[in-house]
């Protein structure tokens, strides 16, 4: 059953060690995500699966990590923070197997192929909360956003189809164009795009962000938008409310923590 669904940005300022001075700046995110870490515990979560733009991108596949042990740190980043995870091979075999049915690419991914920062941000918060969780990594791809929505529908469907609770986690962050000294430069359009993009999710406008324009998201600079609308397709035969529980853009890129309340 989908006990729990949520946004999480993952830059790595958010570990203490990485971050360090920078870490009282991004407070409202760091609260929001421990927020998140205290409700998955009451959800008794026994698999996480955490959809990530950092992992083995393919342009036209979904990617599922099939190795035995998912393991992954953060010394690209100058920290030696790691971390070592069951990883739930059969509920990831089923989304692959269910996906080809409905003719939706998708590739188990294994042999050297670790945890990104993508999945790694969001598991440091949360994973603490669930001594013994299992965890499912996906990456997206480049196929277009009506098949991820549908992958996401597929994802749903092999979670009712399991014997335990799941949490589904959408890691990505919103635009990096929010500041002239932003990642990828500055446009107007960021900021748009962040403000549009929250409260499309608010008024359940799930069509509207389906056909958002290509050259705006593009010039917006995004990278979290797969996953969201991967987890949109989870939901959408389910009633359920988002929360914004916290933004920000201190460093240009914007930082959007949010849960969906399941009815």
């Amino acid at each position: 059953m989908l006990k729990f669904a949520s946004i999480c940005p993952h830059p790595p300022l958010l570990i203490p060690s990485i971050g360090k001075s920078y870490f009282s700046k991004i407070k409202p995110t760091v609260r929001a995500m421990n927020e998140l870490g205290n409700q998955i515990k009451e959800k008794q979560v026994d698999t996480i699966i955490v959809v990530s733009p950092h992992g083995p991108v393919q342009m036209d596949a979904m990617s599922v990590n099939s190795t035995k042990c998912l393991q992954g740190d953060f010394t690209q980043f100058g920290d030696n923070t790691s971390m070592r995870i069951e990883n739930d091979i059969d509920l990831g075999a089923s989304i692959k197997r269910i996906a080809d049915s409905r003719n939706i690419p998708t590739e188990l991914v294994g042999d050297g192929i670790f945890l990104d920062h993508g999945a790694m941000v969001p598991l440091f918060f949360l994973k603490k909360h669930v001594p013994g969780v299992k965890v499912v990594s996906i990456t997206f791809s480049y196929l277009d956003y009506q098949k991820h929505f549908e992958f996401g529908e597929v994802i749903y469907e092999v979670i009712e189809s399991a014997d335990k609770n799941v949490a589904l986690v959408a890691s990505g962050d919103l635009s990096h164009r929010l500041t002239p000294s932003a990642p990828a430069g500055y446009s107007p359009e960021g900021k748009i795009f962040d403000e549009l993009l929250i409260d499309l999710l608010e008024d359940n406008k799930v069509g509207e962000i389906l056909s958002l324009d290509s050259d705006f998201i593009e010039e917006a600079g995004e990278c979290g938008l797969r996953s969201i609308i991967i987890l949109l397709g989870a939901l959408s035969n389910l009633e359920y409310k988002f929360e914004k529980l916290s933004y920000e853009g201190p460093f240009g890129v914007g930082y959007l923590v949010g849960k969906f309340e399941i009815m």
